[in-house]
């Protein structure tokens, strides 16, 4: 299945590239960069170098805006890392980035598979927006949207009711779920974009036990994490992948535990990324989304109409079951075995 993957990489967006890349029944046929997590410029160099290390063929990586669309770009280094991906160091690489934006490459690639591109935004739907505005009608030519976004019915994790995605470009995201009604209107709810956020992300945590499977599926052995390892261990993997996750992991680890949540991390991307493959992996309530672009104290707050007060056409599927169990064992089928092939360095 072709997918085209929105990213801001991050530690869960390079893992969820990562799925991608080891699933067979996956053609990443392009990837666009977008600010969020790190600067663009930073994605750009982290997706090219995240290529190099698994040694994908010619994926075409585009460069998209510097900044949302009217707000003023924050990033999320104390999450991620200076770079994006904690502690890792991805290889050097001559590969280059297309000559045209992000935007036009969201463009090209559905025109180039009607009814057949998979679309998967796991940042600030910046890019996507700026896409729609260059063909409104993008959404006609997906076969489906995944968008890791938005909280429902649930805290936020930037603000008391905003997810960090939707929040640094709200302007964005509203135009999206305009732009799909606008474009669709009643016709095929099966269509609708599949939207997991917060409240269905956060019941995917990464802890070193599974971080543990996954070096041993990958048959990299490799020393285990604990919250009492001295901050900024290196990985004593042989596997150059399993390497790179166990550093970036072990970051994302160590600021989940200063924010309370524990010695884990929670793999929002990953989980999207694998929906987009399979969207049986997970339950959904279908609604009318919107966000609060105003409000005082909730901008970026994702307001889902269940009950339907809006009289407005539905253009979302929102996740709000998953098994984390079923999740994991098919990223470590898939991830450990791909890294396997990667061999030792």
């Amino acid at each position: 299945m072709p997918v085209f993957a929105d990213v801001d990489t991050g530690v869960d967006d390079a893992m969820a590239l990562v799925y991608l890349l080891a699933s067979p029944d996956a053609d990443l046929v392009g990837i666009a960069s977008t600010a969020g997590n790190v600067g663009v410029q930073q994605v750009c160099v982290n997706n090219l170098g995240l290529l190099e290390l698994c040694r994908a063929g010619s994926i075409p990586v585009s460069k998209g805006s510097e900044h949302p669309l009217s707000a003023p770009l924050r990033t999320a280094e104390d999450t991620h890392g200076p770079e994006g991906l904690g502690y890792a160091r991805l290889p050097a690489t001559d590969r280059q980035l297309t000559e045209h934006d992000a935007a036009q490459a969201w463009v090209s690639a559905a025109r180039a598979h009607p009814g057949e591109l998979i679309g998967l935004a796991t940042g600030p739907l910046t890019n996507l927006a700026l896409a729609m505005r260059v063909e409104p009608g993008l959404p006609r030519l997906l076969r489906r949207l995944v968008i890791m976004g938005g909280a429902f019915d649930y805290r936020g994790n930037t603000t008391p009711v905003s997810e960090w995605n939707i929040s640094v470009d709200p302007e964005s995201a509203a135009e999206v779920f305009g732009g799909w009604t606008a474009a669709w209107g009643t016709d095929a709810p099966e269509h609708l974009p599949i939207v997991l956020g917060l409240n269905l992300t956060e019941h995917i945590a990464m802890t070193p036990q599974l971080l543990g499977r996954l070096a041993e599926a990958a048959g990299s052995p490799t020393a285990p994490m604990s919250e009492l390892d001295e901050r900024g261990t290196r990985s004593a993997a042989v596997n150059p992948l399993i390497r790179v996750l166990e550093d970036a992991m072990r970051f994302y680890f160590e600021f989940h535990f200063d924010t309370d949540d524990g010695y884990l991390a929670h793999l929002h991307d990953p989980l999207a990324a694998a929906v987009a493959l399979d969207p049986e992996l997970v339950q959904y309530r279908q609604t009318t989304v919107d966000v609060e672009l105003a409000g005082t104290l909730t901008r970026g707050m994702t307001v889902a109409d269940w009950r339907g007060h809006w009289g407005l056409p539905p253009n979302a599927l929102i996740g709000v079951r998953v098994d984390p169990a079923v999740f994991f064992d098919r990223f470590i089928d898939r991830v450990g075995p791909f890294a396997h092939s990667l061999g030792p360095t």
